[in-house]
């Protein structure tokens, strides 16, 4: 078995000068030739890894605290901490440090905390320690004066602090403390508390042992009543004594447990309430007192964890209906702070915390609390539950699951949790949200777990839409049975816009039972009834209801808008706030603004088939118009299948070749022997083979009639060349519905008969009848002797502008080749 004396946890500090717990592991001590000297060891008791490896160097201050930690710092900002489960480990650890760097093993810390300066050291090397002065009355100022002149030096502030330890220098103080008391010594009470503050300051261990011992701590509280800075003396001792009462609600047996948990709470209150603020300068060095503390609250979790008998009494006496409500009200305060106690720990602890809480039973205990009349005793256990949610979500979800299989839907601890949400009597309802952002986590898909035998967020799902949403949603149904809501109270609109802003959550996050849900039992109709609330909120809330379904572009609940006309109450709003530029107006608009530009076809026909009488005259922006132009845009899609067919091709078929395309086209081309030509058969290009001339070009004359595009029937540019035979940039193009178009270019050379640029061939623009019918067609652009690409043509671009598809001139293949 591992020797116990060696188990340790390992703890880092913080930027927030908090320990962060690293794990839990045995320490050893051994030579490492890495580091190339004795280190320190920690290995994991879990898996054996290992957790800490730290040279042991000869000028690090190691300072031992509380007979159970070894604290130091591995860099400027690097704090570790070694808590030891017994003394005895601590001890041989500790004179293994000593050993290496040549201590004393009595000693609590084997450095100076930070260099002094040159001067200093030169100053103090002929006077080994700190002479205090004999601790009389007279002598007050005189060792406030030497506490005040020591504190800026670190070597000054360690003798002081040796000290004072050693001669037992704080005691003699507190006694003074009552002579200065009961002469009413106000000067020399007003020196004790700098003396006292200053020693607070030193930041040593061994002082605060001493200062927070039960003989002492009240009589140095005292003396930090007597602030020279107030008038009058605070009364810290009379509240610690007289107000401040200890309620063991379960008996304590543990002695040391118990004067823990004082000892715990004075020091918490003197950190508090008692030392006032530190100074910027000051911070860091009250970083002992804070782990004093820090400390001290894990030894005390970890001791009531262990007693199992404490935590048994406090759960049966909580469920126990003989159990009277004051003393009931008691125990879940308790609980209540033991939960919050249990915030300053580490993940590692705070895990077995609230397993240990799990096992107990506290889960059914909270549903009986929340069952019962008292305000307050449900207020804690709403608290006790926040900190199981925010915990772990998932083993709340478990427990409701399995409590569904045996109680009615009324008192399952979830309906519990909405009924007092939706119950709320607090008019700016603090608790209700509280309780909503705590559903919220509950029904989050983002923390819910999959494993290989079940997925947690289906079953979970299913299950609250079965046995809770009902619940959830019964306020909203019953204030939405008329056109406008029954009830309009600000009261009732703050809860309603709570239920509504999770129903909102639940639309984005949730998938399936939503949607069933909102549509079978026609939630979103209701919910819009809200737009006719006074409340301007609660109107925006349901808008954004509406907004977030519509933003899903699910045709699900598209067909349910139209089919119910949802968009009229939205539309009745719009006309309703008028001309007023405010959130509703730009909210609304937005909606349709989403509608037009993620063009949902569905609902901007219905929109504009219902309501565009009443939207028509809104001009101040063009949300509307742009929806009014989409569908007449669909329209023509519809009557003209043939036209929707061809915007597609020409759409998926631009004719923008790379250059790779075109000189692979343009060596076929002229690598093609003349000879092998059939007479009128052309060269066509692979892609543009499998085409069909007439399906092609028959509705693109159809369309550039109907657009009115041409003045005429055929519109020419002509081709014009030079007498010097030099190439013209002017090109025909003929466009008519008995012909197709032809792209021709001159060539260099004095056109020769039956070439294609001569006219009067078959190949040219002259003779518009004789293109064969089945010949496919490609624009050749030649410009000194050669093919270069495709020329956008100007009246072609102007026409392009017109067309909102901006479709790019048809592709034609070449007719014939090019003769040199």
């Amino acid at each position: 078995m591992t020797d116990t004396r060696r188990r340790v946890k390992v703890y880092t500090l913080n930027e927030d000068r908090q320990w962060d717990d690293r794990g839990t592991g045995h320490v050893s001590s051994g030579y490492v030739e890495r580091l190339k000297g004795m280190s320190l060891l920690v290995r994991a008791e879990s898996d054996g890894s290992l957790l800490l490896e730290s040279k042991i160097n000869p000028n690090t201050a190691y300072q031992k605290q509380q007979d159970t930690l070894i604290v130091w710092s591995e860099a400027e900002n690097y704090d570790l901490a070694l808590s030891f489960q017994e003394k005895a480990g601590c001890d041989e650890i500790w004179e293994k440090i000593c050993q290496v760097q040549g201590k004393d093993p009595s000693v609590d810390i084997t450095q100076d905390l930070v260099d002094e300066s040159e001067e200093e050291r030169f100053d103090d090397m002929s006077s080994p320690g700190l002479e205090l002065p004999s601790c009389e009355l007279s002598r007050l100022e005189e060792i406030a004066e030497l506490v005040a002149s020591s504190l800026p030096s670190p070597l000054r502030r360690e003798k002081l602090a040796l000290a004072l330890e050693n001669e037992g220098y704080i005691k003699k103080l507190l006694e003074l403390f009552h002579v200065c008391e009961d002469l009413e010594n106000i000067e020399g009470l007003h020196h004790l508390y700098e003396i006292i503050k200053g020693i607070f300051l030193l930041n040593r261990t061994a002082l605060f042992e001493v200062m927070f011992s039960e003989e002492c701590i009240m009589d140095v509280i005292g003396c930090l009543e007597y602030d020279p800075a107030l008038s009058q003396p605070r009364k810290h001792r009379e509240f610690l004594t007289k107000t401040a009462k200890f309620k063991e609600v379960i008996p304590i047996s543990d002695p040391e447990l118990k004067q823990k948990i004082h000892q715990t709470y004075r020091v918490q209150y003197i950190q508090d309430m008692v030392l006032p603020t530190p100074s910027v300068f000051e911070e860091n060095m009250l970083s002992t007192l804070h782990s004093f503390i820090f400390f001290n609250k894990v030894e005390i979790v970890g001791m009531l964890q262990e007693d199992e008998k404490f935590l048994t009494d406090l759960f049966a006496q909580l469920t126990d209906e003989a159990t009277d409500e004051e003393k009931r009200q008691e125990l879940v305060n308790f609980l209540k702070e033991f939960c919050a106690f249990s915030q300053t720990l580490q993940p590692q602890n705070r895990d077995a915390f609230f397993k240990t809480l799990s096992n107990m039973g506290i889960l059914p205990a909270l549903e009986v609390i929340l069952g019962m009349d008292d305000t307050q005793v449900r207020s804690a256990a709403t608290d006790i539950f926040s900190y199981l949610v925010e915990y772990n979500p998932s083993m709340v979800r478990e427990f409701v699951m399995q409590e569904a299989q045996q109680n009615d839907d009324d008192i399952l601890l979830i309906n519990l949790i909405i009924e007092h949400m939706i119950c709320d009597t607090d008019p700016e309802l603090g608790g209700a949200v509280q309780l909503m952002g705590l559903l919220r986590t509950l029904v989050d898909p983002e923390n819910m777990l999959a494993t290989a035998n079940k997925t947690e967020k289906t079953e979970f799902l299913g299950f609250f839409y079965k046995h809770c949403m009902h619940v959830l949603t019964a306020p909203l149904l019953a204030n939405t049975t008329e056109e406008k809501p029954s009830k309009d109270d600000f009261q009732t609109a703050q809860l309603l816009a709570l239920v509504l802003e999770l129903l909102t959550f639940c639309v984005e996050h949730h998938t399936y039972h939503i949607k069933n849900y909102i549509i079978n039992k026609d939630i979103l109709r209701r919910v819009l009834v809200l737009m006719a609330s006074k409340h301007a909120f609660l109107a925006l809330c349901a808008l954004r209801f509406k907004r977030k379904i519509i933003g899903l572009k699910d045709e699900f609940y598209n067909r349910y808008i139209m089919k119910s006309f949802l968009f009229e109450p939205v539309v009745k709003a719009f006309l309703n706030n008028g001309s007023r530029y405010n959130l509703m107006n730009s909210a609304i608009i937005e909606m349709f603004e989403f509608i037009r530009v993620e063009d949902i076809k569905s609902l901007t026909a219905h929109v504009i088939e219902n309501y565009w009488k009443a939207l028509e005259d809104v001009d101040y922006v063009q949300t509307f118009k742009g929806l009014k132009l989409r569908f007449e845009q669909q329209r023509e899609r519809q009557d003209n299948p043939k036209l929707d067919s061809m915007r597609s091709i020409l759409r998926n078929h631009r004719y923008r070749r790379d250059a790779r395309t075109l000189e692979d086209e343009e060596e076929m081309w002229f690598n093609t022997d003349e000879d092998d030509m059939e007479d009128g058969e052309a060269v066509v290009s692979p892609s543009d083979k499998t085409k069909n001339d007439d399906d092609i070009m028959d509705p693109i004359s159809k369309f550039m009639e109907r657009k009115k595009l041409k003045e005429s029937e055929e519109k020419e540019v002509l081709l014009k060349t030079n007498l010097s035979g030099r190439q013209s940039p002017s090109f025909k193009l003929s466009l008519s519905s008995g012909t197709k178009t032809s792209l021709t270019s001159q060539s260099p050379a004095t056109s020769l008969p039956g070439s294609p640029g001569s006219p009067g061939s078959p190949g040219s623009p002259g003779s518009p009848g004789s293109v064969p019918k089945n010949t496919s067609q490609t624009a050749a652009i030649t410009t000194k002797g050669g093919l270069v690409g495709l020329v956008d043509y100007p009246d072609d671009d102007e026409d392009d502008d017109e067309d909102e598809d901006k479709e790019d001139t048809l592709p034609l293949s070449k007719k014939a080749k090019f003769e040199s």
